[in-house]
């Protein structure tokens, strides 16, 4: 039986949490569709903790708590780009994910945006378009000199 989590905004001081979440997502989840390099080239461990903390102040994001637990974070831009979206290696399909992009949606109709995009990796695009997401275009970035693929998907909302 799934429990759904308790959605919020984080609060600062939380980011050193948020970072665990980010690496653990990448490292345990995206083994499959990445190489060992690109993995590490996206999520190394050696950050600059200053710049990891000034970018989630930036987002301003949701986290999902769990039992007291921080488990999962995305953030809505104001624009409806979705910059941030992870959940824990050890909390994958456990509905963390379900639970933050439904709460997205809401908020996303309730300040009248009318489409969402965000730049999805290939691990994380089955799961955008079970919500209607559509890939708009295939992109090839480079992070840390590596090439790491990803889409840039949208949803429009009505």
């Amino acid at each position: 039986m799934k429990i759904a989590p308790r959605i919020r905004r984080y609060n600062p001081g939380e980011e050193s949490i948020l970072f665990n979440v980010y690496y653990t997502s990448v490292h345990q989840l995206a083994t499959r569709e990445y190489s060992q390099e690109q993995i590490q080239a996206w999520a190394p461990r050696d950050r600059d903790a200053s710049l990891w903390e000034e970018r989630i102040r930036g987002i301003n994001p949701f986290v999902a708590e769990l039992n007291g637990e921080l488990v999962g974070y995305s953030d809505l831009q104001p624009s409806g780009y979705i910059d941030h979206f992870f959940v824990s290696g050890s909390h994958a399909r456990c509905g963390i994910g379900t639970a933050l992009m439904n709460h997205i949606l809401q908020e996303a109709m309730s300040t009248g945006l009318h489409e969402l995009t965000s730049d999805v990796s290939r691990t994380a695009q089955p799961f955008y378009e079970k919500f209607g997401f559509t890939v708009i275009e295939q992109r090839q970035p480079k992070v840390r000199g590596v090439v790491i693929p990803n889409a840039f998907m949208r949803l429009r909302i009505v």
